[in-house]
């Protein structure tokens, strides 16, 4: 019979909470791409909305290339919130790697390191995703404005 002194248990939940606070970053993570694609989304019905009311070919070929960099900004997006479920999903396993390898005599710390540095680096390309569907975003800001005259 294993018997867990208070101690270990201590110690081996003060190891897995960690870790922890890349959870609570990720969760942000993805509340704020989630915020982003809710709102791609809302403007390509806009756009392709309007594109439905007009006959203008200036417009039309411009909401055509606005909805092309739309549907990049949300593959993006959607790559990023991917992302950073496996992140969160690669840092639970840690948890559960450090807790057991601290409480029982199962050797996790290799499964450890390497559930975290996964982790981090799907977290690093998450971040990639969210700069680069910023920078498309901002210059998709073309400031367009028709002369009247």
């Amino acid at each position: 019979m294993f018997v867990m002194d208070t101690t270990t248990v201590t110690h081996g939940i003060q190891l897995a909470v960690a870790p922890v606070f890349l959870l609570t970053a990720v969760a942000g993570m993805i509340g704020v791409i989630a915020g982003r694609l809710a709102r791609i989304i809302d403007r390509a019905r806009v756009v392709e909305e309007k594109g439905l009311a007009t006959q203008d070919p200036a417009f039309l070929q411009r909401a055509r290339t606005e909805l092309a960099q739309l549907r990049l900004r949300g593959r993006l997006a959607n790559a990023g919130i991917a992302l950073l479920t496996l992140c969160a999903v690669l840092i639970g396993a840690t948890i559960i790697a450090l807790f057991v390898g601290e409480t029982t005599e199962f050797e996790s710390g290799k499964l450890a390191v390497a559930g975290f540095l996964c982790g981090v680096v799907s977290f690093l390309l998450a971040l990639v995703c969210f700069l680069v569907e910023t920078v498309i975003a901002t210059r998709l800001l073309n400031f367009y404005l028709p002369d009247k005259s």
